[in-house]
């Protein structure tokens, strides 16, 4: 509890940081909206369809504003065909205030993993100690050697999750409970040390060799700020749907391939072992047969979001930062703020309320 207060503390001390290039202006609207849209780099325009011209359920759209101000929203952007249908935001956040993503930048992290293997830098199925060095752990070499990198990517390392701080990267709290592979439970020390095999790989920084390879070719602004023993990302909600549209678009910007390993990428945004069908490379699913949740070792039955559309995959934050990608309706959506409901991590109740709203605008 005391490492989630101050992990919530710096979270919102942070959020006032940096401000963005991209800024609302009145841009051209596109003759063709079904056409697929990339706002320009290094600019401030980003073209815009109306609610009216989707023929979407207008009387929806005040009821979805108030209940995103009562579950205490800062920022709400909805694209369609990466177009800006909505961009709302609340209290003293605007569209150049910085808010961390918190774990919904792992898909970011994920991203990143395969530009670095289809540069020939990194294999997934090699063991993460090619990367970090025999020794980064508690565990035996052998035991070691067993972990690869696509084990971090699953959640499924095999690392005791039930050390006092589920957080912690120092090699004493890096000990083995299971069998690679064999088990799957949302630890975040695990995650955090692909910062690290990635740095390792590809010979650079971990935060240059993103901010060279996805966010400045994007347009996209922010930040990865170290804050304890988790590296938070920190952006504005526009630079957030970038990253989304870019989703949208299978890795590529425009015409500009950004990740061209489409094997990679299906598999992020698939169901990557049969211990938690919901979740990719440390992206989440929705549509599938059963899911796990962050602090959880029960496997529930069910779809992870049920009100939301089945091909939704996403990245989902603690405090209920959320980045939706639904390739079949051509949306982005981004929330950015504080916990509606309850301080969890991940998949929360808020997901079905929201889409809940979504879908009387929408259908």
């Amino acid at each position: 509890m005391k490492s989630q207060i101050t992990f919530r503390l710096m979270i919102l001390f942070f959020c006032v940081l940096g401000c963005s290039k991209d800024q609302p202006e009145d841009p051209t609207p596109n003759p063709n909206p079904e056409q697929l849209y990339f706002p320009p780099i290094n600019s401030t325009i980003w073209e815009t369809v109306s609610i009216n011209d989707l023929g979407w359920n207008t009387e929806a759209e005040q009821p979805l504003y108030t209940f995103l101000e009562e579950s205490k929203t800062d920022a709400f952007l909805v694209l369609k065909n990466g177009r800006i249908v909505i961009e709302q935001y609340f209290g003293d956040f605007d569209a150049n205030t910085n808010h961390s993503w918190n774990s919904a930048a792992k898909t970011l992290t994920s991203f990143t993993a395969g530009i670095a293997q289809e540069e020939g830098l990194l294999s997934i199925q090699n063991p993460s100690s090619d990367y970090m060095g025999v020794g980064w752990s508690s565990l035996t070499p052998e035991q070691e050697q067993q972990i690869t990198v696509r084990h971090h990517l699953t959640m499924t390392t095999g690392l005791d999750y039930t050390v006092p701080d589920n957080f912690c990267t120092d090699k004493e709290c890096l000990l083995f409970k299971n069998n690679p592979g064999t088990y799957w439970y949302y630890h975040n020390a695990a995650y955090t040390l692909l910062d690290n095999i990635i740095t390792g790989a590809v010979g650079q920084d971990f935060k240059a060799y993103f901010n060279a390879k996805v966010r400045d070719k994007i347009g996209m602004q922010g930040a990865w700020i170290k804050t304890g023993y988790l590296n938070l990302y920190f952006s504005t909600a526009r630079s957030m749907a970038r990253f989304g549209l870019l989703n949208l678009n299978k890795g590529t910007w425009d015409t500009t391939p950004i990740l061209e390993d489409q094997t990679f990428f299906t598999e992020a945004t698939t169901t990557s072992q049969d211990l938690n069908a919901s979740y990719g490379y440390l992206y989440w699913l929705n549509g599938k047969s059963n899911y796990k949740i962050p602090g959880s070792e029960e496997l529930f039955q069910g779809k992870l979001i049920p009100n939301a559309p089945d091909d939704l995959y996403a990245g989902l934050g603690a405090f209920d930062q959320k980045l939706y990608v639904v390739p079949s309706q051509g949306l982005v959506i981004v929330r950015l703020g504080d916990s509606a409901d309850a301080d969890e991590l991940g998949p929360t109740t808020f997901d079905n309320n929201l889409w809940e709203k979504l879908n009387m605008l929408i259908n």
